[in-house]
Protein backbone atom coordinates (compact mmCIF):
# COMPACT_ATOMS: atom_id res chain seq x y z
CA UNK A 1 0.00 0.00 0.00
CA UNK A 2 1.44 2.83 -1.05
CA UNK A 3 0.91 6.47 1.30
CA UNK A 4 0.03 9.84 0.75
CA UNK A 5 4.31 10.71 1.34
CA UNK A 6 5.43 8.45 -1.15
CA UNK A 7 2.74 9.58 -3.62
CA UNK A 8 3.67 13.19 -3.22
CA UNK A 9 7.20 12.32 -3.75
CA UNK A 10 7.03 10.63 -7.17
CA UNK A 11 4.78 13.22 -8.41
CA UNK A 12 5.58 16.50 -10.30
CA UNK A 13 4.03 19.71 -10.31
CA UNK A 14 3.16 21.57 -13.27
CA UNK A 15 2.60 25.06 -14.01
CA UNK A 16 -1.03 24.70 -15.08
CA UNK A 17 -1.68 22.30 -12.46
CA UNK A 18 -0.37 24.74 -9.93
CA UNK A 19 -2.64 27.78 -11.52
CA UNK A 20 -5.35 25.47 -10.87
CA UNK A 21 -4.79 24.73 -7.69
CA UNK A 22 -3.79 28.33 -6.74
CA UNK A 23 -7.25 29.48 -8.72
CA UNK A 24 -9.31 26.98 -6.83
CA UNK A 25 -7.79 28.01 -3.07
CA UNK A 26 -8.44 31.76 -4.46
CA UNK A 27 -11.92 31.50 -5.51
CA UNK A 28 -12.53 29.42 -2.00
CA UNK A 29 -10.55 31.74 0.12
CA UNK A 30 -12.46 34.43 -1.59
CA UNK A 31 -15.91 33.17 0.34
CA UNK A 32 -14.90 32.99 3.84
CA UNK A 33 -15.86 36.38 4.98
CA UNK A 34 -19.45 36.15 3.26
CA UNK A 35 -20.09 33.05 4.94
CA UNK A 36 -19.19 33.93 8.11
CA UNK A 37 -21.37 37.31 7.54
CA UNK A 38 -24.69 34.81 6.21
CA UNK A 39 -24.11 31.87 9.21
CA UNK A 40 -23.01 33.79 12.10
CA UNK A 41 -24.71 37.31 11.32
CA UNK A 42 -27.77 36.29 9.36
CA UNK A 43 -26.78 38.92 6.84
CA UNK A 44 -29.09 38.24 3.72
CA UNK A 45 -26.64 39.76 0.82
CA UNK A 46 -23.58 37.89 2.02
CA UNK A 47 -26.26 34.86 1.52
CA UNK A 48 -26.90 36.06 -2.41
CA UNK A 49 -23.02 36.25 -2.73
CA UNK A 50 -22.58 33.16 -0.88
CA UNK A 51 -24.83 31.66 -3.51
CA UNK A 52 -23.31 33.32 -6.48
CA UNK A 53 -19.24 32.40 -5.32
CA UNK A 54 -20.89 28.39 -5.18
CA UNK A 55 -21.90 28.62 -9.04
CA UNK A 56 -18.59 30.31 -9.85
CA UNK A 57 -16.96 27.09 -8.03
CA UNK A 58 -19.46 24.53 -9.71
CA UNK A 59 -18.48 26.44 -13.14
CA UNK A 60 -14.66 25.93 -12.03
CA UNK A 61 -15.28 22.43 -11.04
CA UNK A 62 -17.29 21.51 -14.37
CA UNK A 63 -13.91 23.10 -16.08
CA UNK A 64 -11.34 21.20 -14.36
CA UNK A 65 -13.14 18.17 -14.58
CA UNK A 66 -13.54 18.59 -18.50
CA UNK A 67 -9.75 19.45 -18.81
CA UNK A 68 -9.19 16.55 -16.33
CA UNK A 69 -10.75 14.30 -18.75
CA UNK A 70 -9.26 15.51 -21.77
CA UNK A 71 -5.61 15.27 -20.50
CA UNK A 72 -6.69 11.20 -19.35
CA UNK A 73 -7.83 10.54 -22.84
CA UNK A 74 -4.64 11.88 -24.33
CA UNK A 75 -5.67 15.03 -25.21
CA UNK A 76 -3.39 17.79 -24.06
CA UNK A 77 -6.42 20.26 -22.95
CA UNK A 78 -10.31 21.16 -22.47
CA UNK A 79 -10.02 23.43 -25.96
CA UNK A 80 -8.64 20.90 -27.57
CA UNK A 81 -11.98 18.83 -27.58
CA UNK A 82 -13.89 22.04 -29.09
CA UNK A 83 -12.89 21.87 -32.91
CA UNK A 84 -13.73 18.14 -32.88
CA UNK A 85 -16.91 18.87 -31.19
CA UNK A 86 -17.77 21.36 -34.01
CA UNK A 87 -16.96 18.90 -36.86
CA UNK A 88 -19.35 16.12 -35.15
CA UNK A 89 -22.03 18.70 -35.51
Amino acid sequence: MQTNEDTQNNETTTPAQAARFTELQALVAGMAADFQKFYQDGNKAAGTRVRLAMQELKSFAQTVRNEVQSIKNGGKTGEAEAPEAEAEA
